[in-house]
């Protein structure tokens, strides 16, 4: 089928397909799971199977066809992409194989930056946080890589797991929806806030989906400077909305008593 008539399938809700229409629907969008899986594999160590994340994803997939409410406004292609994600995510967070010193070391990271911007009033500079932790060059870059690259998969990730101290399963009631629209605005808020190459290397992989490899020909360097400055900027933003996730808790903790 053709992918107009796949999209004037769209218009329609799960209880409005026929079967066929309803397979088709997914035939027509496997694609999609595939592109959602190569573009987050590529911010994986090796022990991420890509074929792991495909079966994933093509059970987001189903499941966004027999959910999908044309009435919500968002079109199949949006709906679907985001469970897709969303599915590919929940996989990766099972199979947590981050060792506990990553996480330490991912706190220390943190830390280090907080600390540093909040005494300068400005970005922490490599060399700065180098030294705060006692490493060289090379080995921070290390670290700030081996860091984003076990904790962080989506912009819901960004905080690593603290976040998932007040955010479940993507549920909750009103308190839950406005914790997650002021997230999105102090995250944004932190985005404008990044040194410009950051901010730029952010916006073509999350926004415009390119690979690494697309985003160094943009920027005319290497695919690996392209991952150092995409793991430097969300350390950065990890560091800066730490401030923001701890006053939400404290915020949510005084809400919720008697």
């Amino acid at each position: 089928m053709k992918r107009a008539e796949a999209n004037g399938m769209n218009e329609l809700g799960y209880s409005e397909l026929g079967s066929e229409g309803r397979e088709q629907l997914i035939l027509d969008h496997a694609d999609l799971v595939q592109r959602i899986a190569y573009h987050l594999v590529a911010r994986l160590p090796a022990s991420v199977q890509v074929d792991d994340l495909i079966q994933a994803g093509t059970i987001g997939l189903i499941e966004a066809a027999r959910k999908y409410d044309a009435s919500q406004g968002a079109s199949f292609d949006t709906y679907a992409g985001i469970r897709i994600r969303g599915a590919m995510l929940d996989e990766i967070r099972r199979n947590d194989w981050a060792p506990r010193s990553v996480h330490r070391k991912s706190r220390q990271l943190t830390d280090a930056i907080r600390e540093i911007e909040h005494r300068e009033g400005r970005s922490a500079r490599d060399s700065e946080v180098a030294e705060a932790l006692g490493l060289s060059l090379e080995e921070y870059h290390r670290l700030v890589h081996d860091s984003v690259s076990y904790l962080v998969f989506s912009f819901e990730d960004i905080l690593g797991a603290e976040a998932g101290e007040f955010w479940q399963d993507g549920e909750g009631g009103p308190l839950e929806g406005l914790t997650r629209e002021r997230f999105s605005e102090a995250l944004a808020r932190c985005i404008e806030g990044l040194p410009e190459r950051e901010r730029l290397v952010i916006a073509l992989y999350y926004d415009e989906e390119l690979n690494l490899r697309e985003i160094g020909e943009v920027l005319g360097v290497s695919e690996s400077r392209v991952s150092q400055i995409h793991s430097q900027a969300l350390a950065r933003l990890r560091a800066r909305l730490r401030d923001w996730i701890e006053r939400a808790g404290s915020e949510e903790g005084r809400h919720q008593r008697p």
